[in-house]
C-alpha cells in the first residue's frame, strides 16, 4: 500500500473506531461485535506500525497508556473548582430555595442530577482536542493527570466537527461501575493483593497511579456535568448538558428539570428509593439553578456557589449484636477477621456477616463479643462495622484481640513491615492455602481445566490424593474412579457425590489438554504473590523460560517493564524455596510448557550487561521490534530512566520527561543509527 492510500485508510479507521467507541460507551448501543471492533483496531495498529509518520496521539490505538509519570505537576484552575454546600435535611433544602428566591426576585427553575460518588475532573479542550485533565485539588489548583485520563474510553480525545467554541472546559466525575469494580477486586484477590474497599477509593487511587498503562486496565468511566467557557450558546444548564452529549460527551440520563422545590424533593425521594438498583454508586443529588445568567447573578461565597447545593443521602445503617468472630485464611495466607452477626435487614438484603478488614481496624473499633454494633452498607460492597454502642456494652466483656496462630493449621502468624494483614507462613501445610492455590491453578485464566472445579478440588484434597498442583498430574483412572463424598444440600438432606467413568475421563482429558497451555499462563497459575496475569506475561516474554526467571537477580528483575521491588522480592522468595524447585521439576516432567514456544535465540552478546530505554517512533524498526533486537543481542530493557540505565534509544517524538531525566542523570541518549552501530549493523 502506498503512503496516500495508507493515510486515507488510517483516517477512515480512526473515524470508524471513534464512532463505534461513542456508540458503545456513550450511547450503550453498539452496532458491531467486540470481535469486529478488535479486527478494525488491529488493522489500524498494523498500518500505524508500517507508517509511523501517520500515528496521531489521539488515535484509538493510543488508549492503552504507557506513559510513566514520576510526579504530577500542579496546575492552577482557570475557573476555581469549588465544593458544593451539602445538606442532609429537607428543611435546609427549603432554606436554600428561600435564599435563591429572595436574591433572584423572579421566576427560576432547577436541574437535578445524580451526585456520582467518584473523583471530580476538569477537562480542557482546544479546537476540539483534549489538551489537559486536572483534578480538583484544593479548588484553586490541582494535579495534571492528562496521561491517565486519556486512557478512559468514554473521554473523547478529539471531537467530531461541531458548533463548539475554540476553547472550553468540561467538568465531570470519574467513577468505577460496580460490575467492573467487582471484577477488578476478584482479579486482585487472585493475584494475592488486597481488594479495594469501595469504588471511590479505587478510582482515586487509580487516577494518582504513575503508570498510565496500569490505569488503562482499570474500569474507569465518566459522566460530565458542567460546561465552562466563553461564547457558549444557550442560557440553560439543561440545554448545555444536551449540547455536551451532542458533541460526544457522556452525560448521565437520570436528571430532571424541576419548576419548584417540591418537584426537587420528589425527585430526591424517587432516586433514594431506587439508588441500590443503579450500576454505579451515588451519595446524593445535586440541585442547580438552570439559567446560567441567574447563576452568574447569584455568584459565589468563598467556598461554594450560591446557585447549587448537594443533598446527600445518609449511609444506610442498622444495629445488631456481634455473636462471634471468624478468621478466614486466603490463598496467599492473609488472615481476614469476619464478624458473625444477629441477622438484620439492610439495603434490601439480610446481613449475617460483616468484614472487620484487619487487626488495626479491630483495635480501633475495640469490638467485643456481645457488643451492639452499627453496620453500614453505603458505598461499600460488603457490609462493614462502623462503630460500637459503648453504652450498651456488658461490664464483663473483654477486648476481642486478634489471633496469634492460624485458625486452620496452628502456625504462628507473621506480619510483614508496612502491611496491615497478618499471614500464615505455612504455605505447604495450611489446608485453605493449599486448596486456594489448587483452585487458582485450574482457573480459566490460568490452566483452564474446566472439568475440575472448587467442589472436586475439595474432594481430591480431603481424600489425600492431591496436596499440591503437581499432584494433579499424578492422578490416574484407578485413583479417581469411585471417589465419593457426602454433602448436605440447602434443603438439609444429605446426598452422595461420586466420580463415575465420564467424570474421571473428563478430568484426565482436562489435565492432558492443560499441558499445551502457554508458558505465560503456567507462570500465572503458579500463584506467585503479586504476579497477576499481566505481570506473568511481562516476565514470560522477558525471560522466555522458567530456568531463566529462576536465575534472575534483584537488579535484573526491576529492569523488566512494570516490575518493582515488591514484585521482584516475591519472585525471588518463590524461587528461593526448595519446595517450589521440586514442584517445578515435577511440572516439567509432567510435560507443562515452562518456556516460550517462540523463544528467541541469542544472536550476540554485544549488549550484555547494558540496560536500554526505548522512546519515540523509529524508521527502521517498530518499537517492539527494536526491543526484540536489544534482547536478542543480550541487552536488558527498562520502561523508565534511572541511574542504572546505560542508553536511551531516541526516535521521533521522544518523551520530554524521559529526555529531562536522562540529561539530569547523565544517561547517554543515542539515535537509531548509533544503535545500529552498537550491534554492527
Amino acid at each position: 500500500m502506498d503512503k496516500q492510500k495508507a493515510l486515507a485508510r488510517i483516517r477512515q479507521l480512526c473515524e470508524e473506531l471513534q464512532a463505534h467507541n461513542y456508540r458503545y460507551y456513550q450511547l450503550a448501543a453498539p452496532v458491531i461485535s467486540d470481535f469486529e471492533f478488535d479486527q478494525l483496531l488491529k488493522e489500524l495498529e498494523t498500518l500505524e506500525k508500517e507508517f509511523p509518520e501517520f500515528l496521531s496521539p489521539n488515535s484509538p490505538t493510543q488508549r492503552v497508556g504507557g506513559e510513566i509519570t514520576r510526579e504530577f505537576i500542579s496546575v492552577k484552575h482557570k475557573y476555581p473548582m469549588l465544593s458544593l454546600e451539602n445538606t442532609y435535611s429537607e428543611g435546609e433544602l427549603r432554606d436554600f430555595d428561600n435564599r435563591v428566591s429572595r436574591l433572584l426576585a423572579g421566576p427560576y427553575e432547577y436541574v437535578c442530577e445524580l451526585k456520582i460518588d467518584g473523583v471530580s475532573i476538569s477537562l480542557i479542550y482546544e479546537n476540539g482536542t483534549l489538551v489537559q485533565a486536572i483534578t480538583r485539588g484544593d479548588g484553586i489548583q490541582g494535579d495534571d493527570v492528562t496521561a491517565n485520563v486519556k486512557t478512559i474510553q468514554s473521554v473523547p480525545l478529539a471531537l467530531e466537527p461541531g458548533d463548539y467554541p475554540e476553547s472550553f472546559e468540561v467538568r465531570g466525575e470519574i467513577f468505577m461501575p460496580r460490575a467492573g469494580f467487582d471484577r477488578m477486586n476478584r482479579q486482585r484477590e487472585d493475584e494475592g493483593e488486597q481488594p479495594f474497599a469501595n469504588p471511590r477509593n479505587a478510582t482515586a487511587g487509580t487516577l494518582k497511579t504513575q503508570d498510565s498503562q496500569l490505569v488503562a486496565r482499570r474500569p474507569l468511566d465518566i459522566f460530565v456535568y458542567y460546561l465552562l467557557g466563553e461564547k457558549i450558546a444557550g442560557d440553560g444548564h439543561f440545554e448545555r448538558l444536551n449540547m455536551l452529549r451532542k458533541w460526544g460527551f457522556k452525560v448521565c440520563d437520570i436528571k430532571a428539570r424541576c419548576q419548584d422545590i417540591e418537584e426537587v424533593i420528589r425527585f430526591i425521594e424517587e432516586i433514594g428509593d431506587g439508588r441500590n438498583q443503579l450500576d454505579f454508586d451515588i451519595d446524593g443529588v445535586v440541585i442547580k439553578v438552570n439559567s446560567i445568567s441567574q447563576q452568574e447573578k447569584l455568584g459565589f461565597t468563598s467556598k461554594s456557589p450560591r446557585w447549587a447545593i448537594a443533598y446527600k443521602y445518609k449511609a444506610e445503617e442498622a444495629s445488631t449484636k456481634l455473636l462471634s468472630i471468624d478468621y478466614q485464611v486466603g490463598r496467599t495466607g492473609a488472615v481476614t477477621p469476619v464478624a458473625n452477626l444477629e441477622p438484620v435487614f439492610l439495603s434490601g438484603t439480610t446481613v449475617k456477616r460483616a468484614t472487620l478488614h484487619n487487626a488495626d481496624v479491630m483495635a480501633a473499633l475495640d469490638v467485643r463479643i456481645g457488643d451492639l454494633v452499627i453496620i453500614e452498607k453505603g458505598g461499600e460492597i460488603i457490609p462493614k462495622i462502623t462503630s460500637v454502642d459503648i453504652h450498651a456494652r456488658r461490664p464483663e466483656s473483654e477486648p476481642a484481640g486478634f489471633i496469634s496462630h492460624c485458625p486452620e493449621c496452628g502456625t504462628a502468624l507473621q506480619r510483614k513491615e508496612g502491611e496491615a494483614a497478618w499471614y500464615c507462613p505455612n504455605e505447604t501445610g495450611c489446608p485453605p492455602q493449599i486448596k486456594g492455590k489448587l483452585v487458582h491453578f485450574i482457573a480459566r485464566k490460568a490452566m483452564n481445566i474446566e472439568s475440575l472445579g472448587e467442589g472436586k478440588i475439595e474432594m481430591l484434597f480431603d481424600s489425600g490424593l492431591v496436596r499440591n498442583i503437581a499432584d494433579l498430574y499424578d492422578l490416574t483412572y484407578d485413583k479417581l474412579f469411585g471417589l465419593e463424598k457426602v454433602i448436605t444440600g440447602e434443603d438439609g438432606k444429605e446426598k452422595k457425590i461420586s466420580f463415575r467413568e465420564k467424570t474421571v475421563l473428563n478430568i484426565l482429558n482436562g489435565l492432558e489438554n492443560s499441558k499445551s497451555v502457554p508458558f505465560e499462563r503456567v507462570l500465572f497459575a503458579l500463584g506467585i504473590r503479586f504476579v497477576g496475569e499481566t505481570v506473568a506475561k511481562k516476565l514470560a516474554r522477558h525471560y522466555r523460560s522458567i530456568e531463566n526467571l529462576a536465575r534472575a537477580t534483584p537488579d535484573e528483575l526491576i529492569t523488566v517493564d512494570e516490575i518493582g521491588e515488591k514484585i521482584a522480592g516475591s519472585v525471588l522468595s518463590f524461587f528461593a524455596d526448595r519446595h517450589n524447585h521440586e514442584l517445578i521439576g515435577r511440572l516439567k516432567d509432567a510435560g507443562l510448557q515452562l518456556q516460550s514456544a517462540d523463544e528467541a535465540v541469542l544472536q550476540t552478546n554485544l549488549l550484555s550487561g547494558k540496560t536500554f530505554v526505548v522512546s519515540g517512533v523509529f524508521t527502521s524498526f517498530t518499537r517492539d521490534g527494536l526491543k526484540s533486537v536489544i534482547e536478542a543481542n543480550g541487552g536488558k530493557l527498562s520502561s523508565s530512566v534511572s541511574s542504572k540505565t546505560d542508553y536511551i534509544v531516541a526516535g521521533e517524538n521522544m518523551g520530554p520527561e524521559k529526555r529531562r531525566k536522562a540529561e539530569s542523570l547523565g544517561v547517554r541518549i543515542i539515535t537509531e543509527d548509533e544503535f545500529k552501530g552498537l550491534i554492527g549493523s
